[in-house]
């Protein structure tokens, strides 16, 4: 039976997407490059922010720090925190897990204020008090790294737990520590995506998230 929930939260509880894409719009523009529309940018939606200046314009380490720098000035600074909003269903989710005595944690890659903040400004840290975020150092710098954190912190074990999130990088991360994890398709990757990478269950409502980890 699963009785801890690890939660990814841009793209699986919120739609982050307007001001994370925002964001890199802002950095790349302050640092010379040029900049793309939004929807070439959904790709920086979960993944550590470093890693993806990097792969994607070939920013080397100290460039990728600066960039990651003029992100949070627009994100942090300039309310692209806020440029965001609950997906449909997950209140309910959420709450119906609670009742069932479920322990909810959010395990996620952006920086551990900026998940606090945006939980509780949306009430959902009444549903999920234990928020674990990333960090820019190596202590959790990958959703590996994370979710290890959160599993051996906050004294989880592995064998009642999952993870559900919407990117392949939740998928495989949930995986490196023994944990299965569930994909959901309302976010910013897709079916193929999250089952190629291993997700045990792919689902597209909120409802068929708390059915299966009900009856799991």
């Amino acid at each position: 039976m699963y009785q801890t929930i690890l939660f990814d939260l841009d793209g699986t509880l919120t739609d982050s997407g307007l001001g994370i894409t925002r964001a890199v719009q802002y950095a790349l523009g302050q640092m010379g490059y040029e900049v793309p529309e939004r929807e070439e940018l959904f790709k920086f939606i979960g993944p550590p922010l470093h890693g993806s200046f990097q792969r994607f314009y070939g920013m080397d380490e100290a460039t990728s720090v600066e960039a990651v720098r003029q992100f949070r000035v627009y994100y942090n600074e300039m309310g692209g925190i806020l440029e965001n909003e609950v997906y449909e269903g997950i209140r309910e989710m959420l709450r119906d897990l609670k009742a069932a005595g479920k322990r909810l944690m959010i395990a996620t890659s952006k920086p551990e204020p900026a998940a606090i903040r945006v939980m509780g400004h949306f009430g959902l840290d009444e549903f999920v008090p234990e928020i674990i975020g990333g960090r820019d150092d190596a202590s959790r710098n990958t959703k590996g790294k994370v979710i290890a954190y959160a599993l051996r912190e906050y004294g989880v074990d592995p064998k009642t737990a999952i993870m559900v999130g919407d990117r392949e990088h939740d998928v495989l991360g949930a995986l490196e520590n023994g944990i299965p994890c569930i994909g959901v398709t309302w976010g910013y990757g897709d079916r193929p995506e999250l089952e190629n990478a291993g997700a045990i269950a792919t689902f597209d409502r909120a409802e068929e998230v708390t059915e299966f980890i009900l009856k799991g």
